[in-house]
Protein backbone atom coordinates (compact mmCIF):
# COMPACT_ATOMS: atom_id res chain seq x y z
CA UNK A 1 0.00 0.00 0.00
CA UNK A 2 1.03 3.62 -0.53
CA UNK A 3 1.29 4.22 3.24
CA UNK A 4 4.03 1.60 3.50
CA UNK A 5 6.51 3.58 1.35
CA UNK A 6 8.33 6.83 2.23
CA UNK A 7 6.62 10.16 1.57
CA UNK A 8 9.45 10.95 -0.85
CA UNK A 9 8.26 8.08 -3.08
CA UNK A 10 5.08 7.03 -4.80
CA UNK A 11 3.66 3.78 -6.16
CA UNK A 12 2.75 3.32 -9.80
CA UNK A 13 -0.56 1.59 -10.53
CA UNK A 14 -0.50 -1.49 -12.75
CA UNK A 15 -3.88 -1.61 -14.50
CA UNK A 16 -2.56 -3.74 -17.39
CA UNK A 17 -1.20 -6.48 -15.12
CA UNK A 18 -3.80 -8.97 -16.39
CA UNK A 19 -4.13 -7.63 -19.94
CA UNK A 20 -4.71 -10.73 -22.13
CA UNK A 21 -2.17 -9.68 -24.77
CA UNK A 22 1.41 -10.56 -23.73
CA UNK A 23 4.51 -8.49 -24.38
CA UNK A 24 5.87 -9.43 -27.82
CA UNK A 25 8.82 -7.99 -29.72
CA UNK A 26 8.98 -8.03 -33.52
CA UNK A 27 11.31 -10.75 -34.79
CA UNK A 28 13.12 -8.26 -37.05
CA UNK A 29 13.62 -5.59 -34.38
CA UNK A 30 17.40 -5.27 -34.78
CA UNK A 31 17.24 -4.97 -38.56
CA UNK A 32 14.27 -2.61 -38.59
CA UNK A 33 15.84 -0.45 -35.89
CA UNK A 34 19.08 -0.12 -37.87
CA UNK A 35 17.17 1.00 -40.97
CA UNK A 36 14.87 3.43 -39.16
CA UNK A 37 17.69 4.94 -37.11
CA UNK A 38 19.82 5.41 -40.22
CA UNK A 39 16.88 7.14 -41.90
CA UNK A 40 16.56 9.66 -39.06
CA UNK A 41 20.29 10.22 -38.58
CA UNK A 42 20.61 11.07 -42.26
CA UNK A 43 18.72 14.31 -41.68
CA UNK A 44 20.99 15.65 -38.92
CA UNK A 45 17.84 17.16 -37.46
CA UNK A 46 19.03 17.25 -33.84
CA UNK A 47 22.08 18.49 -32.00
CA UNK A 48 24.51 15.77 -30.94
CA UNK A 49 23.32 16.04 -27.34
CA UNK A 50 19.65 15.89 -28.30
CA UNK A 51 20.33 12.99 -30.66
CA UNK A 52 22.01 10.98 -27.90
CA UNK A 53 19.05 11.54 -25.60
CA UNK A 54 16.67 10.70 -28.45
CA UNK A 55 18.53 7.46 -29.19
CA UNK A 56 18.31 6.35 -25.55
CA UNK A 57 14.53 6.42 -25.86
CA UNK A 58 14.72 3.84 -28.70
CA UNK A 59 11.55 4.67 -30.58
CA UNK A 60 12.19 1.73 -32.89
CA UNK A 61 11.83 -0.50 -29.84
CA UNK A 62 8.48 1.17 -29.24
CA UNK A 63 7.41 0.48 -32.83
CA UNK A 64 8.47 -3.15 -32.64
CA UNK A 65 6.57 -3.62 -29.36
CA UNK A 66 3.44 -1.92 -30.68
CA UNK A 67 3.36 -3.79 -34.01
CA UNK A 68 5.07 -7.14 -33.37
CA UNK A 69 2.98 -9.20 -35.81
CA UNK A 70 3.37 -7.10 -38.96
CA UNK A 71 5.72 -7.97 -41.81
CA UNK A 72 9.12 -6.29 -41.80
CA UNK A 73 8.27 -3.44 -44.17
CA UNK A 74 5.15 -2.45 -42.26
CA UNK A 75 7.03 -2.74 -38.97
CA UNK A 76 9.54 -0.25 -40.34
CA UNK A 77 6.64 2.07 -41.13
CA UNK A 78 5.54 1.72 -37.52
CA UNK A 79 9.02 2.54 -36.22
CA UNK A 80 9.40 5.56 -38.46
CA UNK A 81 5.95 6.76 -37.44
CA UNK A 82 6.99 6.67 -33.78
CA UNK A 83 10.13 8.63 -34.67
CA UNK A 84 8.06 11.18 -36.59
CA UNK A 85 5.72 11.67 -33.62
CA UNK A 86 8.54 12.33 -31.20
CA UNK A 87 10.53 14.50 -33.61
CA UNK A 88 7.40 16.60 -34.08
CA UNK A 89 7.07 16.75 -30.32
CA UNK A 90 10.73 17.73 -29.98
CA UNK A 91 10.25 20.81 -32.15
CA UNK A 92 6.82 21.86 -30.89
CA UNK A 93 7.06 21.15 -27.17
CA UNK A 94 8.35 24.60 -26.19
CA UNK A 95 6.25 26.60 -28.66
CA UNK A 96 3.03 28.53 -28.18
CA UNK A 97 0.03 28.07 -30.49
CA UNK A 98 1.28 30.23 -33.39
CA UNK A 99 4.73 28.66 -33.09
CA UNK A 100 3.28 25.16 -33.40
CA UNK A 101 1.09 26.26 -36.32
CA UNK A 102 4.11 26.84 -38.57
CA UNK A 103 5.27 23.25 -38.00
CA UNK A 104 1.77 21.84 -38.45
CA UNK A 105 1.40 23.57 -41.82
CA UNK A 106 4.71 22.12 -43.02
CA UNK A 107 3.91 18.57 -41.88
CA UNK A 108 0.39 18.48 -43.29
CA UNK A 109 1.55 19.85 -46.64
CA UNK A 110 4.26 17.16 -46.80
CA UNK A 111 1.71 14.43 -46.09
CA UNK A 112 -0.60 15.71 -48.80
CA UNK A 113 2.23 16.02 -51.35
CA UNK A 114 4.62 13.13 -50.67
CA UNK A 115 6.09 13.09 -54.19
CA UNK A 116 6.76 16.83 -54.39
CA UNK A 117 10.22 18.11 -53.33
CA UNK A 118 10.12 20.34 -50.26
CA UNK A 119 10.91 24.04 -50.68
CA UNK A 120 14.53 25.11 -50.30
CA UNK A 121 15.31 26.39 -46.82
CA UNK A 122 12.25 24.78 -45.25
CA UNK A 123 12.53 23.27 -41.77
CA UNK A 124 13.84 19.70 -41.93
CA UNK A 125 10.59 18.40 -40.43
CA UNK A 126 9.01 18.75 -43.86
CA UNK A 127 11.43 16.37 -45.57
CA UNK A 128 11.34 13.92 -42.64
CA UNK A 129 7.55 13.78 -42.97
CA UNK A 130 7.56 13.55 -46.75
CA UNK A 131 10.02 10.66 -46.92
CA UNK A 132 8.20 8.78 -44.16
CA UNK A 133 4.90 9.01 -45.98
CA UNK A 134 6.34 8.36 -49.44
CA UNK A 135 7.65 5.02 -48.18
CA UNK A 136 4.58 4.18 -46.08
CA UNK A 137 2.04 4.56 -48.88
CA UNK A 138 3.81 1.88 -50.91
CA UNK A 139 2.29 -0.76 -48.60
CA UNK A 140 -0.89 1.07 -47.51
CA UNK A 141 -4.44 0.59 -48.73
CA UNK A 142 -6.30 3.65 -49.97
CA UNK A 143 -8.59 3.49 -46.94
CA UNK A 144 -5.69 3.43 -44.48
CA UNK A 145 -4.12 6.42 -46.22
CA UNK A 146 -7.36 8.40 -45.93
CA UNK A 147 -7.74 7.55 -42.28
CA UNK A 148 -4.14 8.49 -41.52
CA UNK A 149 -4.31 11.90 -43.21
CA UNK A 150 -7.54 12.66 -41.38
CA UNK A 151 -6.40 11.52 -37.93
CA UNK A 152 -2.91 12.99 -38.21
CA UNK A 153 -4.46 16.33 -39.15
CA UNK A 154 -6.72 16.16 -36.08
CA UNK A 155 -3.73 15.24 -33.93
CA UNK A 156 -1.60 18.11 -35.24
CA UNK A 157 -4.38 20.67 -34.83
CA UNK A 158 -4.94 19.48 -31.25
CA UNK A 159 -1.25 19.97 -30.47
CA UNK A 160 -1.77 23.66 -31.33
CA UNK A 161 -4.55 23.79 -28.73
CA UNK A 162 -2.32 22.05 -26.20
CA UNK A 163 0.42 24.62 -26.85
CA UNK A 164 -2.05 27.41 -26.20
CA UNK A 165 -3.04 25.77 -22.92
CA UNK A 166 0.64 25.55 -22.00
CA UNK A 167 1.30 29.20 -22.83
CA UNK A 168 -1.73 30.28 -20.79
CA UNK A 169 -1.02 27.83 -17.93
CA UNK A 170 -4.51 26.38 -18.35
CA UNK A 171 -5.32 23.11 -16.56
CA UNK A 172 -8.51 21.49 -17.88
CA UNK A 173 -11.09 19.40 -16.08
CA UNK A 174 -10.96 15.61 -16.42
CA UNK A 175 -13.49 15.12 -19.23
CA UNK A 176 -12.29 18.13 -21.22
CA UNK A 177 -8.68 17.09 -20.75
CA UNK A 178 -9.21 13.50 -21.88
CA UNK A 179 -11.14 14.64 -24.96
CA UNK A 180 -8.17 16.76 -26.05
CA UNK A 181 -5.49 14.34 -24.88
CA UNK A 182 -6.94 11.45 -26.89
CA UNK A 183 -5.96 13.59 -29.86
CA UNK A 184 -2.65 15.09 -28.69
CA UNK A 185 -1.23 11.71 -27.66
CA UNK A 186 -1.49 10.60 -31.29
CA UNK A 187 -3.15 7.20 -30.79
CA UNK A 188 -5.51 7.44 -33.76
CA UNK A 189 -2.86 8.07 -36.44
CA UNK A 190 -0.75 5.61 -34.47
CA UNK A 191 -3.21 2.89 -35.49
CA UNK A 192 -2.05 3.27 -39.12
CA UNK A 193 0.31 0.28 -39.18
CA UNK A 194 -2.50 -1.95 -37.87
CA UNK A 195 -4.62 -1.25 -40.95
CA UNK A 196 -2.01 -0.87 -43.68
CA UNK A 197 -3.23 -3.98 -45.46
CA UNK A 198 -6.85 -3.77 -44.29
CA UNK A 199 -9.58 -2.39 -46.54
CA UNK A 200 -12.81 -2.42 -44.56
CA UNK A 201 -15.97 -0.76 -45.83
CA UNK A 202 -16.37 2.63 -44.15
CA UNK A 203 -19.62 1.46 -42.56
CA UNK A 204 -17.69 -1.28 -40.78
CA UNK A 205 -14.65 0.83 -39.91
CA UNK A 206 -16.88 3.54 -38.43
CA UNK A 207 -19.28 1.15 -36.71
CA UNK A 208 -19.93 2.37 -33.13
CA UNK A 209 -18.47 -0.82 -31.66
CA UNK A 210 -15.11 -0.39 -33.45
CA UNK A 211 -15.07 3.36 -32.88
CA UNK A 212 -15.57 2.77 -29.17
CA UNK A 213 -12.76 0.21 -29.05
CA UNK A 214 -10.42 2.72 -30.72
CA UNK A 215 -11.45 5.30 -28.13
CA UNK A 216 -10.75 2.90 -25.28
CA UNK A 217 -7.26 2.06 -26.55
CA UNK A 218 -6.62 5.75 -27.16
CA UNK A 219 -7.62 6.49 -23.57
CA UNK A 220 -5.38 3.69 -22.29
CA UNK A 221 -2.44 5.16 -24.21
CA UNK A 222 -3.11 8.55 -22.61
CA UNK A 223 -3.34 7.10 -19.12
CA UNK A 224 -0.21 4.98 -19.53
CA UNK A 225 1.86 7.81 -20.92
CA UNK A 226 0.66 10.35 -18.36
CA UNK A 227 1.16 8.05 -15.39
CA UNK A 228 4.73 7.14 -16.29
CA UNK A 229 5.76 10.60 -17.49
CA UNK A 230 4.30 12.45 -14.51
CA UNK A 231 7.49 12.38 -12.44
CA UNK A 232 9.73 14.10 -14.98
CA UNK A 233 6.95 16.48 -16.01
CA UNK A 234 6.27 17.64 -12.46
CA UNK A 235 10.00 18.09 -11.89
CA UNK A 236 10.24 20.30 -14.98
CA UNK A 237 7.02 22.17 -14.14
CA UNK A 238 5.28 20.85 -17.28
CA UNK A 239 2.65 18.68 -15.61
CA UNK A 240 -0.41 20.85 -16.34
CA UNK A 241 -1.21 18.62 -19.32
CA UNK A 242 -1.20 15.35 -17.38
CA UNK A 243 -4.12 13.31 -16.05
CA UNK A 244 -2.47 12.95 -12.63
CA UNK A 245 -2.32 16.71 -12.12
CA UNK A 246 -5.80 17.12 -13.58
CA UNK A 247 -7.22 14.53 -11.15
CA UNK A 248 -5.39 16.07 -8.20
CA UNK A 249 -6.91 19.47 -8.93
CA UNK A 250 -10.45 18.51 -9.88
CA UNK A 251 -10.94 15.81 -7.24
CA UNK A 252 -8.84 17.56 -4.56
CA UNK A 253 -6.57 14.57 -4.10
CA UNK A 254 -3.00 14.20 -2.92
CA UNK A 255 -0.59 12.45 -5.30
CA UNK A 256 -1.03 8.89 -3.89
CA UNK A 257 -4.83 9.08 -4.06
CA UNK A 258 -4.73 10.63 -7.54
CA UNK A 259 -2.54 7.81 -8.82
CA UNK A 260 -4.91 5.28 -7.27
CA UNK A 261 -7.85 6.99 -8.96
CA UNK A 262 -6.06 6.99 -12.34
CA UNK A 263 -5.16 3.31 -11.93
CA UNK A 264 -8.75 2.33 -11.15
CA UNK A 265 -10.13 4.41 -14.00
CA UNK A 266 -7.57 2.86 -16.36
CA UNK A 267 -8.41 -0.68 -15.25
CA UNK A 268 -12.08 0.00 -16.00
CA UNK A 269 -11.17 1.27 -19.48
CA UNK A 270 -9.27 -1.94 -20.22
CA UNK A 271 -12.06 -4.11 -18.84
CA UNK A 272 -14.55 -2.35 -21.09
CA UNK A 273 -12.35 -3.03 -24.14
CA UNK A 274 -12.23 -6.76 -23.37
CA UNK A 275 -16.00 -6.78 -22.90
CA UNK A 276 -16.57 -4.93 -26.18
CA UNK A 277 -14.31 -7.36 -28.01
CA UNK A 278 -16.48 -10.25 -26.89
CA UNK A 279 -19.63 -8.48 -28.08
CA UNK A 280 -18.49 -7.40 -31.56
CA UNK A 281 -21.22 -8.06 -34.15
CA UNK A 282 -20.55 -10.03 -37.30
CA UNK A 283 -19.99 -8.04 -40.48
CA UNK A 284 -19.70 -11.08 -42.76
CA UNK A 285 -16.90 -13.61 -43.08
CA UNK A 286 -14.51 -11.48 -45.15
CA UNK A 287 -14.91 -8.37 -43.02
CA UNK A 288 -14.82 -10.31 -39.75
CA UNK A 289 -11.33 -11.65 -40.51
CA UNK A 290 -10.04 -8.14 -41.12
CA UNK A 291 -11.82 -6.76 -38.05
CA UNK A 292 -10.24 -9.49 -35.91
CA UNK A 293 -6.78 -8.65 -37.25
CA UNK A 294 -7.36 -4.95 -36.65
CA UNK A 295 -8.62 -5.43 -33.09
CA UNK A 296 -5.67 -7.63 -32.22
CA UNK A 297 -3.38 -4.96 -33.64
CA UNK A 298 -4.75 -2.07 -31.61
CA UNK A 299 -4.92 -4.24 -28.47
CA UNK A 300 -1.18 -4.83 -28.73
CA UNK A 301 -0.66 -1.07 -28.40
CA UNK A 302 -1.72 -1.26 -24.76
CA UNK A 303 0.89 -3.86 -23.86
CA UNK A 304 3.54 -2.50 -26.19
CA UNK A 305 3.47 1.01 -24.78
CA UNK A 306 3.46 -0.23 -21.20
CA UNK A 307 6.49 -2.43 -21.85
CA UNK A 308 8.44 0.26 -23.71
CA UNK A 309 8.03 2.77 -20.88
CA UNK A 310 10.18 0.50 -18.72
CA UNK A 311 12.46 -1.04 -21.36
CA UNK A 312 13.65 2.27 -22.80
CA UNK A 313 15.32 5.07 -20.84
CA UNK A 314 12.52 7.51 -21.66
CA UNK A 315 10.97 7.84 -18.20
CA UNK A 316 13.00 5.81 -15.73
CA UNK A 317 16.58 5.89 -17.02
CA UNK A 318 18.53 2.73 -16.28
CA UNK A 319 16.13 1.62 -13.53
CA UNK A 320 13.16 0.83 -15.73
CA UNK A 321 13.08 -2.94 -15.24
CA UNK A 322 13.48 -2.60 -11.47
CA UNK A 323 10.69 -0.03 -11.28
CA UNK A 324 8.51 -2.21 -13.48
CA UNK A 325 8.82 -4.96 -10.86
CA UNK A 326 8.65 -2.89 -7.70
CA UNK A 327 6.32 -0.08 -8.94
CA UNK A 328 7.93 2.38 -6.50
CA UNK A 329 9.48 5.63 -7.74
CA UNK A 330 11.43 8.36 -5.95
CA UNK A 331 9.82 11.75 -6.47
CA UNK A 332 12.17 13.91 -8.53
CA UNK A 333 13.02 17.35 -7.12
CA UNK A 334 11.66 20.43 -8.85
CA UNK A 335 14.02 21.88 -11.43
CA UNK A 336 14.94 25.54 -11.84
CA UNK A 337 16.70 27.10 -14.81
CA UNK A 338 20.00 28.75 -13.92
CA UNK A 339 22.10 30.18 -16.73
CA UNK A 340 20.14 28.17 -19.27
CA UNK A 341 20.68 24.87 -17.43
CA UNK A 342 18.02 22.88 -15.56
CA UNK A 343 19.19 22.41 -11.97
CA UNK A 344 17.50 20.62 -9.03
CA UNK A 345 16.17 22.95 -6.34
CA UNK A 346 17.91 22.63 -2.99
CA UNK A 347 14.73 21.46 -1.31
CA UNK A 348 13.14 18.17 -2.24
CA UNK A 349 13.89 14.43 -2.06
CA UNK A 350 16.90 12.81 -3.65
CA UNK A 351 16.61 11.62 -7.24
CA UNK A 352 17.85 8.14 -6.34
CA UNK A 353 18.98 7.17 -9.81
CA UNK A 354 15.93 8.23 -11.77
CA UNK A 355 17.08 9.80 -15.02
CA UNK A 356 15.40 12.63 -16.86
CA UNK A 357 16.14 11.77 -20.46
CA UNK A 358 14.12 14.48 -22.17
Amino acid sequence: MQSQIPLTHFRLPDPAAKWPWPRTLHANYAEVKAEADAWLHGFNALSSKAQRAFDKCDFSLLGCLLYPHLDKERARTGCELMILFFIFDEFTDQEDGPGVRKYVDIVLDALRNPHVPRPAGEHVLGEITRTFWERAIKTATAASQRHFIQTFSEYAEAVIEEASDRANERVRGIDDYLALRRLTAGPYPGFLPCELRIDLPEAVYNHPALANMRRLVAESIVLTNDTYSYNIEQAAGHDGHNIVTVAMRELHLALPAALEWVGTYHANVLAEFVECRGELPSFGAAADAQVAEYVEGIAMAVRGLDAWCFESARYFGARGREIQRERVVGLLPKMVVVGGLATPMMAGPAVEGNSVVV
